[in-house]
């Protein structure tokens, strides 16, 4: 019988289960969508058990269908950021999972903001709420039940990762990977430990933290009592790390973007940590010993402002409508989108921008704006391409792509335009649950990394053209629209 090493990937708007089977094919898939919850303007959460209970159902039709005996090790790829806290003794969550689009811990940012040059050197992040500390000084601040037991010693803190294992694995696990832990700006990434300084400054006791290990380890196995027999869990990592060891991120120079929700360019800086004033060092993973790191942009709205298109302007009636109405002119027409929804990341961090639409005329048609929606998307990967160019001094050739909106070809032939490099895809479908996957298998001992390599294969490359030029003038008109988006919300505010 085949033998089948099986990722979960809990990302920000629901569960995929998928079976790989050695040679690295997809065996069965499963998915299923969770809600998120807007309970106000820049507030964006979820319910705790939804994302769990989504996560057990992909998982039991995947499993069902490869058979259990037939499974090797499950590997687990999650949204990073998002934040739980539960009661220590009863397991129920205390609040819903602040998601990490959420904006509603801004004003501790504006309060905490002397200590930013001190926080950035310590995490390699910057002081935003996007992070999952303010997101627990604000869960601390305003819900008296968590203030309480928090008090009482009685609250474990977790990102999605830690909520899943807690509840997946036989002896209810308090773990996190050292990539998760990364991105709550508790951890120290020079130190690789949880930092006290940080800890004391945010009011945060270290009890509540989960345990630390590395990517690829041993995280327990998921309890008989879901699939008739345990299974050992080999790898967790956070997605856009996921994703990056799927392209064999190890290799110097690689650069890889993830169009998903949110855009997530980011490079491996193997052993190295990179400082960069505009862009996020963090961990890129740990195997053994041996951790690496990596610089990254992250952009809050990518293929979500797709989505905004279609279900809040209804300009499309169904996501990739979008390529065949841009496709019908050759450019916006003048018309820029600034997508700043839940204000701005990377390389601006301004969590008062807001969004805009600029350049209309009575000459502008849904296929302009549509155009320009894809031209956003674009535009917000070169402003971190450049950044990312200037930090490393890598001239790179090549640009990896993964995620839902990259089987849009004309977005990423505008995006080879744009940023002058090759961008290819590869047979990869499902980069990020593969990287979770392939690291598992690692540890499991089933691959090895240039067993990953055989498996991603290009699937096609779109080359930019040389002789247009619209795009290398259009940048300079983007960059002035972004500017008309800084510290709006700061005027919206005085509205209230």
């Amino acid at each position: 019988m085949s033998k089948y090493i099986v990722a979960l990937d809990s990302g920000t708007t629901g569960n995929k289960a998928i079976a790989f089977d050695l040679q690295g094919n997809i065996a069965a898939y499963s998915y299923t969508e969770f809600p998120q919850i807007f309970p106000k303007s820049g507030w964006v959460e979820q319910n705790p058990y939804d994302i769990l209970n989504s996560a057990l159902k992909v998982l039991k039709d995947v499993i069902e269908k490869v058979g259990v005996e037939n499974v090797l090790a499950l590997g687990i790829t999650n949204q990073r950021e998002t934040t739980i806290l539960w009661d220590k003794e009863t397991g129920e969550p205390l609040y819903n999972a602040i998601v990490w689009q959420c904006r509603r811990s801004a004003e501790i940012c504006e309060r905490l903001s002397d200590n930013k040059n001190m926080i950035k050197d310590k995490t390699g992040l910057f002081l935003d709420p996007y992070f999952s500390a303010t997101k627990v000084i604000w869960l601390n601040e305003n819900i008296e039940k968590v203030r309480n037991l928090i008090s009482k010693g009685n609250v474990l803190l977790g990102t999605v990762d830690s909520w899943l294992l807690y509840n997946l694995t036989s002896d209810k696990l308090h773990l996190t990977d050292i990539t998760n832990a990364s991105r709550t700006m508790f951890f120290n990434i020079n130190t690789l430990d949880y930092d006290r300084d940080l800890l004391k400054l945010f009011e945060i006791p270290d009890y509540i933290l989960p345990e630390v290990k590395p990517s690829g380890a041993n995280f327990g196995v998921i309890d008989k009592k879901y699939f008739g027999k345990e299974i050992p869990i080999t790898a967790v990592i956070g997605d856009q790390q996921s994703a990056l060891f799927a392209h064999g991120g190890w290799r110097e120079g690689l650069i890889k973007n993830t169009y998903g929700t949110g855009l997530f360019l980011m490079t491996s800086t193997k052993n190295n940590i990179f400082k960069s004033n505009n862009l996020i060092s963090t961990v890129a993973w740990q195997i053994e010993d041996d951790v690496e790191y990596a610089l990254e942009g992250s952009v809050f709205i990518g293929g979500s402002l797709v989505q905004w298109l279609r279900d809040n302007l209804n300009l499309i009636e169904k996501s990739p409508d979008i390529e065949h109405i841009a496709a019908n002119v050759e450019n916006s027409n003048g018309v820029y989108i600034v997508p700043a929804f839940s204000g701005i990341g990377a390389p601006y961090w301004d969590h008062s921008a807001r969004g805009v639409i600029i350049g209309i005329t009575r000459g502008t048609t849904k296929e302009h704006i549509a155009r320009a929606a894809l031209e956003a998307i674009a535009f917000q990967v070169k402003d971190i391409f450049e950044e990312l160019r200037k930090d490393t001094k890598i001239e790179f050739k090549t640009l990896s792509v993964d995620g839902g909106a990259s089987e849009n070809r004309l977005l990423l032939q505008i995006q080879a335009d744009m940023l002058g490099l090759s961008v290819e895809k590869t047979t990869v479908k499902e980069s990020t649950a593969f990287g979770a996957a392939a690291l598992a298998g690692i540890v499991a001992g089933v691959w090895d990394k240039s067993d990953i390599l055989k498996i991603r294969e290009i699937e096609y490359i779109f080359n930019p053209d040389k002789d247009y030029h619209y795009y290398q003038k259009s940048y300079k008109v983007w960059k002035e629209a972004v500017k008309r988006s800084l510290g709006w919300g700061s005027f919206i505010n005085t509205l209230e």
